[in-house]
């Protein structure tokens, strides 16, 4: 392949989520995705990584692939200099309205088993009493009381239920509270509570302004429905193989799932 010229790339900003994403299914990026990056910002594009993840349980991970640039996490609350590791900006969670909105769907569904994200660039992630973790390297700290989770300022409160699945606990807190908090689903078990207003688009559209790119600058990859927001804002939008339904039908574009390149496919081909 013949190095193409910065010009020639219709997409000077490339947004990749992480999980489902740029993460392949053992949370490593294979070496096909690493050279097409590599390619496309040699050839004048900017990289950046948008995850729902906050810094804490990011930065290790852009430490490994050597990213230096900006990274956008924790829904669109931080933006992160993965170089400098730095902390630019934080929108925390207003903890009075969360409460508030938690007691307003737990009096329709009935009692939520909680989590939280705390702020900072070593914020702890608390797990309350029955909250069910997904197995992996990603640290949190145990808490007998529930009310130890409001503690200290907050990105974010992760809710589950006992029997409601993801999109109908999502939706339902959506109904209900929608006016006080943000809800989004963004991934299996992983339904969040956050500041209203807050998306990824909040954070991306920071982020770029910083690094002088726009909107029209930027293609998108994403895999749940908490990338909706970024696939709006962005030019142009890329859904995974394994990406949930919702997404699906919003993107400009399906590629192949996150453990079958299906970013280096793209932009392999848009690199010519």
């Amino acid at each position: 392949m013949s190095e193409a010229a910065p010009q020639d790339l219709p997409y000077k900003l490339i947004a990749t989520d992480l999980d489902g994403t740029l993460l392949r299914s053992d949370d490593t990026v294979s070496e096909r995705t690493r050279a097409a990056l590599a390619t496309a910002t040699a050839a004048g594009a900017a990289h950046i990584v948008v995850t729902g993840r906050s810094v804490p349980w990011t930065k290790h991970i852009l430490d490994d692939l050597d990213y230096r640039g900006l990274a956008v996490c924790g829904q669109g609350a931080q933006v992160y200099h993965a170089g400098e590791h730095r902390l630019l900006t934080s929108v925390t969670l207003d903890r009075q309205l969360a409460t508030l909105a938690l007691a307003k769907i737990e009096a329709e569904v009935g009692p939520l088993l909680l989590a939280a994200s705390r702020d900072g660039l070593d914020g702890e992630v608390l797990v309350g009493p029955g909250y069910r973790v997904h197995d992996g390297p990603l640290p949190y700290q145990p808490i007998r009381d529930a009310a130890d989770l409001w503690a200290a300022p907050l990105n974010k409160v992760y809710v589950q239920h006992p029997t409601l699945s993801d999109d109908e606990l999502a939706d339902t807190a959506r109904q209900i509270a929608g006016g006080l908090v943000g809800v989004v689903m963004a991934g299996e078990g992983i339904v969040e509570i956050l500041p209203l207003g807050l998306t990824k688009a909040t954070g991306l559209s920071l982020a770029a302004r910083r690094l002088g790119f726009r909107a029209a600058d930027t293609i998108a990859f994403g895999d749940m429905p908490n990338d909706i927001p970024m696939f709006a804002w962005a030019a142009h939008s890329v859904a995974m193989a394994n990406a949930h339904e919702e997404l699906k039908t919003i993107a400009d574009e399906l590629t192949s799932s996150n453990d079958e390149d299906g970013i280096a496919l793209v932009l392999e081909r848009l690199l010519g």
